[in-house]
């Protein structure tokens, strides 16, 4: 397709985006009350019954990667140690950060402080960018680039969690009993055939998988905590690791090489933002106390058992966790954790999925096809060109790191492919946090209305420890760190230059348009030939005329016996009540002004919104009406304000953005196309 403007089909733009009452003032309106689809969701649940179900629901969804972490992190942490440590210090010394890191970045952080910073129940870094927009009252482009920034980086991150997690589970199979060493030339095609698998399913709909998600990761943790308490008795002076002062006084022996370790034990709170990402599916108390109640303790004892067992034998330091399981367990803790790393990776695809929907109805990106594989559940949803991408990016990182692995082999027989991706890990998640303590800060100020020492206080301490967590990983850089922050860097130039151009559009067609106002005047002197039915002219900025309705009138010279100036706005919260959905303000009896409000984790279906128009009066038949849709052949020009190189970027997004028809599920044989050349 040649591509049709943004501006004439969704004002998804965030500078535009408006809040779901539109400022109607002054002009006949009318707005539909009905029950809201977000009050109906809120009831569900209710009782005990119901918040265990969501508890344990959430432990699947929300702590699938934090739970994986285990397989991995320690064993990167020590590996980085210098030789000249004593070994004593540097396994209470790591085991204390890690126990420190997560009581910081999740139980403080996310678990106590932002999950009071939540968008009408909804979290994660583009609802936080959405409340600080509407807190501020006003388009912030610092705001709006720190949004960006985070759902970048969020993206990074969602390429390298399978990979890593997968790949950590299947390397188990090196050491299992009767296999050892044989299936090792296999590990890559095992895990890449479970990562295929994995992707293939995602178009059919994860729904009925989701519900065993919950009770297979609360097995999960409850191996994690029963093999660490078993461990325990192997060296009870771990405990002394709960104090934090053996964490720095390992990293004051260790100097510059601190930073390095810290990069590593970082690795144990990634997937810690999911915590506030996925909020609103959940609710705030449920996913508080299955991370109390379950989670951290099962964890915190799996690291004091593993490193128990490393000061009791050191050579178990080489690959601790599946050192610590015993033979007679071995295999079934092998399959259980090869199902809790699909399981995580299915959390963060599904994030993905989710992200991407928020950013097309924020305007961050172009309209992509959106496909829900549900009726009933709102969240269950599919992203066919995400999830293709995503595999890609993991199968790519798969064969690389297998590729270093072999290399490295030659001085370290034990190489393996994870500890290559965990160098990539981390820089993306740590950039994330930070954009979430950054954005924090407007929400303090402007919402909860702290003064500057009380927001200092919080906020300050917070950011110095994100701040420092980065720049441990970026020195993670030349071993693969840059890749997520190159991925990054990339979907944050798509995305500025998607909401530049389409801004551009917006203004030019402002620029170059008719007033509505005027033409409805204009009309009126010299009425042009009248046929029946009802036109709808989809548009942006519904006081101007839409160029479809112009052509309509220049080219057919004709008017229809209705016609509805129709304008689908995106609102800078997460969902948007039923009740609040329409606005109908009357211009005369030829011209309706109809605006639909969305929230920006809703996927609009004009034909059902429509459909609610009855009840306030606005009544037609939408299969004798005409949707006309404004198609615009955009050509590049170096005066639009964008180098010519993005202007071409920006023209190659709008001819690959998902038709507006099938985007907004209007029966295709209902539309009429009128098209224009314009420059940008």
């Amino acid at each position: 397709m040649t591509g049709d403007t943004p501006a004439e089909s969704t004002a998804s733009s965030p500078s535009s985006a408006t809040s779901a009452n539109a400022d109607t003032s002054g002009a006949t309106s009318a707005t539909l009350h009905t029950t809201s689809e977000t009050e109906a969701v809120a009831s569900h649940g209710h009782g005990k019954e119901g918040f265990i179900a969501l508890a344990v629901g959430s432990i699947g969804v929300v702590f699938g990667d934090i739970g994986t972490s285990p397989l991995y992190a320690m064993r990167e942490a020590l590996h980085h140690a210098r030789g000249d440590v004593n070994p004593e210090h540097a396994v209470l010394g790591v085991v204390s950060l890690v126990l420190w890191t997560m009581t910081l970045f999740v139980t403080i952080k996310y678990v106590t402080f932002f999950m009071r910073a939540d968008n009408k129940g909804e979290g994660g870094t583009l609802a936080l960018m959405a409340l600080a927009q509407k807190a501020l009252g006003r388009y912030s482009p610092l705001v709006y680039f720190l949004g960006i920034c985070g759902a970048a980086l969020f993206y990074g991150d969602g390429i390298i969690t399978p990979a890593i997690s997968v790949l950590s589970a299947v390397e188990g199979l090196k050491d299992a009993p009767g296999l050892a060493g044989r299936l090792d030339p296999y590990l890559l095609p095992i895990a890449a055939g479970i990562l295929v698998a994995l992707f293939m399913v995602q178009a059919k709909g994860t729904g009925k998988v989701a519900k065993f998600f919950g009770p297979i990761t609360v097995v999960w943790f409850l191996a994690l905590g029963g093999l660490g308490a078993v461990h325990l008795a192997d060296d009870l002076r771990i405990f002394y690791a709960i104090n934090p002062w053996y964490g720095i006084r390992f990293l004051m022996e260790e100097q510059l090489a601190g930073f390095i370790i810290l990069g590593s034990v970082f690795l144990c709170v990634t997937g810690a933002e999911a915590l506030y990402a996925d909020m609103g599916h959940f609710g705030k108390k449920p996913i508080q106390m299955s991370w109390v109640i379950l989670v951290f303790p099962c964890l915190a004892l799996n690291y004091l058992g593993q490193g128990a067992m490393i000061l009791n034998d050191h050579t178990t330091g080489e690959n601790p966790f599946w050192n610590m399981v015993p033979e007679m367990a071995y295999w079934p803790i092998l399959v259980l954790a090869t199902i809790a790393t699909v399981i995580a990776s299915q959390a963060v695809i599904t994030g993905a999925f989710s992200l991407t929907q928020q950013a097309v109805q924020l305007g961050l990106l172009p309209r992509i096809e959106i496909r829900r594989t549900s009726e009933t559940q709102a969240g269950q949803i599919y992203v066919p060109s995400v999830n293709t991408f995503l595999l890609i990016g993991v199968l790519i990182l798969l064969m690389g790191a297998s590729l270093i692995a072999q290399a490295r082999l030659a001085e370290d027989a034990d190489a393996l492919g994870s500890s290559v991706l965990a160098s990539a890990y981390g820089i993306a998640v740590t950039g994330a946090m930070f954009v979430d303590t950054l954005l924090a800060w407007f929400v303090c100020r402007h919402i909860w209305k702290w003064n500057l020492g009380q927001t200092c206080l919080l906020l300050v301490p917070l950011g110095l420890i994100d701040m420092v967590f980065i720049a441990s990983n970026l020195l993670k850089i030349p071993d693969g760190a840059w890749l997520p922050l190159a991925f990054g860097a990339v979907l944050v130039l798509i995305m500025l230059t998607w909401a530049a151009g389409t801004r551009t559009l917006t203004e030019k067609a402002r620029r170059d348009s008719v007033l509505l106002m005027d033409l409805v005047e204009m009309l009126k002197k010299r009425p042009p030939h009248r046929v029946a039915g009802t036109a709808i002219f989809l548009t942006s900025d519904a006081d101007i005329a839409p160029v479809a309705l112009m052509h309509n009138l220049k080219h057919n010279k004709v008017l229809h016996e209705k016609n509805i100036i129709l304008t689908v706005r995106t609102a800078q919260s997460p969902r948007v009540p039923e009740g609040d959905r329409i606005t109908i303000e009357v211009i005369n009896e030829d011209f309706k002004k109809v605006t639909l409000s969305y929230g920006f984790m809703e996927s609009p279906n004009l034909p059902r919104a429509l459909g609610l128009c009855r009840k306030l009066g606005l009544k037609f038949d939408i299969m004798a009406t005409s949707f006309f849709l404004g198609k615009r052949n955009v050509v590049p020009s170096a005066n639009s304000g964008m180098p010519l190189w993005q202007d071409k970027l920006f023209i190659f997004l709008m001819k690959n953005a998902a038709n507006p028809t099938e985007f907004f599920h209007i029966p295709p044989g209902r539309v009429v196309e009128l098209g224009t050349q314009v420059t940008v």
